[in-house]
């Protein structure tokens, strides 16, 4: 019997592929991987990932960082920790994990610097340089060395190098040689004045889903953290860097409604699907759902997906169940508690191990 609608489906054989794809990359041009956990939230494929080769994994905040220290592999924090019990809970968890973690305030550092000494335990730096991104890190190499001299004088840290995030980057993968080149370059120069003042730059962490088969043109770089690209979503279709074909990830939903004329109403509404637009797309609507590739989900409300159907040959009847890809695949996981894995049999239910942990 099928799961109750709406479900989120997971194509097992698409997921490895990419996770073997984006591996093979990274082993190809001496690039590290260390995925970002937030895609998926599972323990199971956080295994699947450090089996082909990831160095790591990346998590956003310290529950998952709780969670997925179960792997037994050393994490990267990429998210700014800074609530006292937030730095505490990250520092009792690098008693017995390689735990590192990116900063960009000298407020950060001397919190997590109070906590590791308290937890008697050392927490691996990253000095977070904006490059280009505007969202975190310090704006110039010189401002990144400026950080690093004070994060050094602090007990408990430990400077381990750079953090970049070139999320600003969603040029065709033909155009994004000039500003991944311009990521280059800043990288370079904080990379030369720590060198000349003697601080590490052993991990130099960077990179994302749209840039991440581009990743070689950042030199500088000894790992990257992209996420989405195990299961991939209409971002990175409309982006042109994967197809509807890489997809891993799809919502299973039922049309419960046809009463309105050109209109049906699917069981997945901003609950299941989220209200991210598509980034690259943004009057694409709200996913696309394959089995009508005309029809358009044009509004969402809590639990009605509403989807224009005026320009589509034929229509789905109330009853019929269709498959959406969502525009933003990481919350759309965030919202389930279970996946069910596809591969090739009778669908396998598994939890979405650090689901909801955005603390």
């Amino acid at each position: 019997m099928q799961p109750s609608t709406p479900y989120l489906r997971i194509d097992l054989k698409k997921a490895k592929r990419n996770i073997t794809g984006l591996a093979e990359y990274g082993r190809e041009h001496g690039i590290g991987l260390r995925p970002h956990t937030k895609t998926h939230k599972s323990l199971l494929f956080a295994g699947l990932q450090l089996q082909a080769g990831a160095v790591g994994l990346t998590v956003a905040k310290p529950g998952e960082a709780e969670v997925m220290a179960a792997m037994g592999s050393d994490l990267l924090v990429a998210y700014p920790v800074v609530d006292p019990n937030g730095c505490r809970r990250i520092a009792e968890l690098a008693r017995d994990s390689t735990l590192r973690v990116a900063v960009d305030t000298v407020a950060a550092a001397r919190g997590l610097g109070a906590a590791a000494v308290t937890a008697g335990s050392t927490l691996g730096v990253l000095i977070d340089l904006d490059v280009g991104m505007h969202r975190t890190g310090v704006q110039t190499p010189a401002a990144a060395l400026a950080l690093a001299q004070v994060v050094a004088g602090i007990p408990g840290l430990r400077i381990d190098g750079l953090f970049s995030y070139p999320g600003q980057v969603w040029a065709k993968r033909e155009a994004q040689a000039e500003p991944l080149g311009q990521v280059a370059d800043l990288l370079q120069q904080a990379i030369q004045l720590f060198s000349a003042s003697g601080f590490s730059t052993g991990i130099v962490s960077g990179g994302s889903t749209p840039t991440a088969y581009q990743s070689a043109l950042i030199p500088q770089l000894t790992e990257i953290r992209s996420g989405t690209y195990i299961f991939n979503d209409m971002n990175t279709v409309h982006g042109g860097y994967r197809t509807l074909d890489d997809c891993a990830a799809t919502i299973v939903c039922t049309v419960v409604s046809d009463a309105v004329p050109g209109q049906v109403i699917v069981d997945a509404g901003s609950k299941t699907l989220t209200m991210d637009r598509c980034f690259p797309a943004p009057d694409s609507g709200h996913g696309t759902i394959v089995e009508y590739p005309e029809a358009r989900i044009s509004a969402l409300s809590e639990e009605h997906g509403q989807v224009d159907i005026t320009r589509c040959a034929s229509a789905p009847r109330v009853g019929d169940r269709v498959t959406v890809i969502p525009n933003h695949i990481c919350p759309c996981v965030n919202l389930q508690d279970q996946m069910w894995l596809d591969a090739g049999g009778e669908l396998e239910p598994i939890l979405v191990d650090a689901r909801g942990k955005v603390f």
